[in-house]
């Protein structure tokens, strides 16, 4: 069977899994097409992490970059979290670690508390779970999935473990699923069923019953250990992410806006759903759509080309197209802290080079001295005192969707220097959370298309 078939083949069946998780999965609100899950910053006086506030901007981007321990306060619900059966628009809380926004809830009979990485780049949800064979550090307890009564595994008769080339086998009948992510993340354990609750306000929840997630017992180069975040919040396209179980209570919609990584203010974020999203203004709103194969779920957009400076680069229209074998292409993911361009050679053009030298050629003819980073960064210069010309990026999408990047947005500035905040893309170019900053984000599955538009995000 050839790959793309094996893929379609692979794609219909999870469909149908999708098909049944939505019979299958409950929600106790009866007006469920509006869900809000709120997130705060969490430096505040409040917090045992309350002298982040003393960090420069840079030691909290630096602290991220360098994967060492991003630990906030953490949000308690000190009263018993009941069912919502009322009418009123569904708001529910998030919080935000460090630089990581994460999603707040709890989970299983005995309402565990859990912190997940929200992250529009996975697909299934997971969580580490006692009993654990390799468990990262978290400061949460880790949950516990034989106290809980709501909890059930999979068996190996379910479409998800039938599907030949997927990420779920059956094992000593059990269905396992083992994931491998681009930045080395691995994790494998027991596809699983358990009650989501998730927290409007100190007294009532919604909540839906029987998701699909998983029951993590190993996970290795985990970015976020030691902080309490205990595992993923899946939001792409797979049939088992979120997103997919919940399409029928938000219309395939979600939303959210990003308030900018140095303010130190707290401020509320929200992850919007269905009819909470607030409508665009037309004239500000910019679409572009959907590239869809059927073997990738991520939310690839058509990029056409970039502009430095206002200046639109000749890059040719093959060079961020998404290639046969799956690699190429653009794609958002708030799982991505700063935007990679892809440093593979496309038509004999390297985009992340050609971008390179048009900041070296810039920052120098300024007089601007190179100078290196902790963060490991590759392009990083002093910053005079009375230098403010920096600059600026826009992407050019399908349909005309100019996503323009200021300079905030564009670089990480430290006390004496400051550093270009793009990466190298090993397999995509990929537009991340740093460069999504102040963004209207909306993602519409169902029409297959993103909008998007500049908005202060903590008016949100």
């Amino acid at each position: 069977m050839s790959l793309s078939l094996r893929f379609l083949t692979a794609k219909l069946f999870l469909c149908l899994c999708l098909t049944l998780f939505q019979h299958h999965v409950t929600f106790s609100a009866s007006n469920p097409t509006g869900l809000t899950l709120r997130a705060v910053l969490d430096d505040s006086p409040n917090s045992p992490l309350y002298l982040i506030e003393n960090m420069t901007i840079a030691e909290r981007i630096e602290r991220f970059i360098q994967v060492t321990n991003a630990k906030d306060n953490y949000l308690n619900l000190n009263a018993r979290v009941g069912p919502d059966n009322s009418n009123s628009l569904s708001r529910v809380v998030m919080a935000r670690d460090g630089l990581f926004y994460s999603v707040w809830l709890l989970i299983g009979s005995q309402g565990q508390e859990v912190k997940l990485l929200m992250d529009t780049g996975g697909g299934l949800t997971w969580t580490q779970c006692q009993p654990c064979l390799n468990c990262f550090p978290q400061n949460l307890p880790i949950y516990d999935s034989t106290a809980s009564t709501t909890y059930f595994t999979l068996s190996c008769d379910h479409p998800l473990c039938q599907v030949e080339g997927g990420v779920y086998t059956c094992v000593d009948d059990l269905c396992i699923y083992v994931h491998n992510y681009h930045g080395g993340l691995y994790t494998t354990g027991v596809a699983s069923l358990e009650t989501f609750y998730f927290p409007k306000d100190p007294s009532t929840a919604l909540t839906f019953n029987n998701l699909v997630f998983g029951c993590s017992r190993d996970s290795r180069n985990v970015v976020f250990q030691d902080t309490e975040l205990s595992g993923i919040f899946g939001m792409n396209m797979m049939p088992d992410s979120l997103m997919s179980q919940l399409s029928s209570y938000t219309n395939s919609r979600f939303s959210y806006c990003l308030v900018p990584f140095p303010d130190l203010i707290p401020h509320t974020l929200v992850l919007r759903f269905g009819d909470d999203i607030p409508l665009f203004p037309p004239e500000r709103v910019k679409t572009t759509m959907f590239v869809h194969a059927p073997y990738l779920y991520n939310y690839y957009v058509n990029l056409v080309t970039i502009s430095f400076l206002n200046d639109r680069l000749g890059f040719p229209p093959s060079q961020f197209q998404l290639r046969e074998d799956g690699l190429g292409g653009c794609f958002v993911d708030s799982g991505y802290l700063l935007t990679a361009i892809e440093d593979n050679y496309v038509g004999g053009v390297n985009a992340y080079d050609v971008l390179m030298d048009l900041f070296t050629a810039y920052y120098e003819s300024n007089n601007l001295r190179r100078t290196t980073d902790p963060s490991g960064l590759d392009m990083c210069f002093e910053r005079p005192n009375d230098f403010n010309n920096f600059a600026n990026l826009t992407f050019h999408f399908d349909r005309e969707a100019d996503y323009f990047v200021p300079p905030q947005h564009l670089h990480i500035f430290q006390q004496d220097h400051f550093c270009v905040a793009i990466t190298r893309g090993r397999y995509a170019t990929v537009l991340g959370a740093w460069q999504q900053q102040n963004k209207r984000m909306l993602y519409d599955v169902g029409l297959g298309r993103l909008q998007f538009a500049d908005e202060n995000c903590a008016n949100d």
